[in-house]
């Protein structure tokens, strides 16, 4: 599978914290429900702009409320290849109030004016999307329309004809090999150090609440979402950094390196 991170496609950080979910019972297909433009087969970067454009509208409040980030768990395009969304095992909001615990969200970029007719790449692409998110996701087996749950037209006549026949491979290809969900988290994370005040340092401490690793006292007067919230790469969490460096054998360093992302993601993951 030929896979854009969220920092391939410039994605903005979420506004908030995902729900998690272990697993759903499959994948529901999107699609866009306006113009695609017909040059976006021969453009790519058409493909890149209308994904940003996507997380923008939904973030702003373009689907009646404002989403934390775009929809969707995964977005194919018509050059086989798939973008990043939500990623698995986060709740998606495009399905509906009330279903979106039920299957992952993948959307496929074809709309109702302009280009209409999916290709076989975005076809393909579709598929590497829904055979990641049940290796990576515990997707089950259903794929279905997004008005199999809902009262909309999505995705579209000619998509929803062929999610009806199974969703099928294009003259029954094969998937390509793909990464590993861990492999692509990291080509997302930076070098941390303290000192640093990022967003990610946001994730760092997220995955250290996860690991059980917290100062006793934040967790009194509230204050552990406030912990939760920081920045900063203070001194305080350098000495938690470096102590879970040492019960995990890592260099002990005090940097938030790849081997440390590994080590917090393993832990947080179990």
């Amino acid at each position: 599978m030929n896979l854009i991170s969220r920092a391939g496609w410039k994605a903005k950080a979420p506004n908030g914290f995902y729900t998690v979910v272990s697993s759903t019972r499959g994948v529901k297909v999107h699609y866009t429900g306006g113009p695609v433009p017909a040059g976006i087969v021969d453009d790519h970067d058409l493909c890149v702009q209308h994904v940003r454009d996507i997380q923008r509208m939904h973030m702003a409040g373009g689907r009646e409320v404002p989403y934390m980030d775009i929809g969707y768990n995964m977005v194919a395009c018509p050059h086989r290849k798939v973008f990043m969304g939500r990623g698995p095992h986060h709740l998606p909001a495009a399905n509906g109030p009330g279903l979106n615990s039920g299957h992952y969200a993948v959307l496929a970029l074809v709309g109702n004016k302009g280009f209409t007719q999916p290709n076989d790449d975005l076809l393909h692409a579709v598929c590497d999307a829904i055979d990641y998110l049940r290796k990576e996701g515990g997707a089950g087996k259903e794929v279905k329309g997004h008005r199999d749950g809902y009262a909309t037209d999505c995705p579209g006549g000619p998509l929803y004809a062929w999610v009806k026949k199974g969703a099928p491979r294009p003259d029954g290809g094969a998937s390509t090999p793909e990464k590993s969900w861990t492999e692509t988290l990291m080509e997302d994370l930076p070098l941390l150090r303290e000192g640093d005040d990022k967003y990610d340092v946001k994730t760092a401490r997220g995955c250290m609440f996860a690991r059980g690793r917290v100062p006793e006292a934040v967790y009194t007067n509230a204050g552990l979402k406030e912990w939760l919230e920081r920045t900063k790469f203070d001194s305080e969490f350098g000495g938690l950094v470096r102590d879970f460096q040492r019960a995990e054998k890592l260099d002990v360093d005090g940097l938030i390196g790849k081997n440390t992302w590994m080590a917090l993601h393993r832990r947080a993951s179990k």
